[in-house]
């Protein structure tokens, strides 16, 4: 990090500043969108920069004035000053190296989070029901709007599979942590013996699409519709409402049920379709890149664990960090800043590492 990166930055700020000022963006959706995402990024930033720079110009006189001045009390005046000045320096170099590291570009979207049960019966649902409830508290506790936009219960009050809707500014940053398999471990009510039952339940977070950020041709699509089912007799449809939409060059499916009505059906569906296929190319270019592939769901297999919630012993690992903290119910209730807040560090070290290793080889 040096004068040569804060020029570089301030350069491109001026430069999508100049691109927007043109207006040659406007007849161009994906560009417009693209460039306004940047500029929110860039401007802080350079904000930044340009007060680290007024602080180098406030140092030096305050360190003129120390070897200059005579009056002893204006020496002590100019040393306190150096200390504040020094003190706030090193708080914006900090922040700086932070934003210099390689940025995903997904981070200040909305997010959709899929919560689905995995290996463990009824445990599982069970399970994925819980998770659904914790991240719907922990997004209300972050100031974002969280909505169940389809569900497919069991029974007992579980969930085969839920899918939640998180807006908010920034939401995928605060949530993509949490893509992977939870594993939890626990004596369910209904075993007699006391023994540890362990059940899993994946999760896979991606980046809310929009229109213009894939492009989705109508031959690509087959759409079929079919009566939904579901607990209760009368809460079943008595209509064609269900969509099930299949994108047929890459083989990705969504089916969606909860609203009566077909056209809401069918809209939703596309919502969820459109971030899945934003995933699948973002995920592509960074194989392509040889970058590091992140996995978003597993199979719900306990071997693909990325946490393990045991109650019996009140404690939560995360298998990634190699980290624990004890209080599974508070977590649980949507208090997880300070997991999410060792994985957001480890990450920042990882990308360290890997921008050394780059810039020496």
């Amino acid at each position: 990090m040096d004068g040569q990166d804060f020029a570089q930055l301030k350069k491109r700020l001026h430069d999508v500043d100049q691109e927007l000022a043109s207006g040659s963006a406007v007849t161009k959706p994906a560009k417009l969108t693209e460039l306004s995402r940047e500029r929110a990024r860039l401007e802080p930033i350079v904000e930044r920069i340009n007060r680290f720079e007024t602080l180098q110009k406030e140092k030096a006189d305050a360190e003129k004035l120390l070897s200059t001045e005579k009056d002893d009390s204006l020496k002590d005046l100019a040393r306190e000053e150096l200390g504040d000045l020094e003190r706030e320096e090193q708080a914006i170099l900090k922040q700086l190296d932070i934003d210099l590291l390689p940025v995903d570009s997904s981070e200040d979207r909305d997010s959709i989070v899929e919560i689905r049960a995995g290996a463990g019966g009824d445990e599982a649902g069970l399970f994925a029901a819980e998770l659904t409830r914790m991240y719907t508290r922990f997004a209300e506790r972050k100031g974002f709007k969280a909505a169940l936009i389809s569900s497919n219960r069991t029974g007992i009050g579980g969930f085969k599979e839920a899918i939640l809707e998180i807006k908010g500014s920034g939401s995928f940053a605060a949530f993509k942590f949490e893509s992977g398999v939870h594993r939890v471990q626990r004596v369910p009510e209904t075993e007699k013996s006391g023994r540890v039952h362990t059940s899993t339940a994946t999760v896979a977070v991606l980046p809310i699409a929009e229109e213009v950020d894939v492009e989705i041709k109508p031959n690509d699509l087959q759409m079929d519709v079919f009566r939904a089912g579901g607990h209760g007799g009368q809460s079943v449809n008595t209509t064609d409402s269900a969509v099930r939409i299949t994108h047929l060059p890459t083989g990705l499916v969504v089916s969606m049920q909860d609203e009566r009505s077909q056209l809401k059906n069918k809209e939703k569906a596309m919502r969820i379709l459109r971030s899945r296929l934003l995933a699948y190319k973002q995920e592509r270019a960074a194989s392509k890149r040889g970058s590091m592939r992140r996995v978003q769901v597993g199979t719900g297999d306990r071997s693909e664990k990325i946490r393990t919630y045991n109650l019996p012993q009140d404690r939560i690992t995360d298998h990634r960090i190699k980290y624990t903290v004890h209080g599974v119910q508070p977590v649980l209730d949507g208090n997880l800043d300070e997991l999410l807040a060792k994985l957001v560090e480890a990450n920042r070290q990882q990308l360290k590492m890997l921008t050394q290793k780059g810039d020496q080889s």
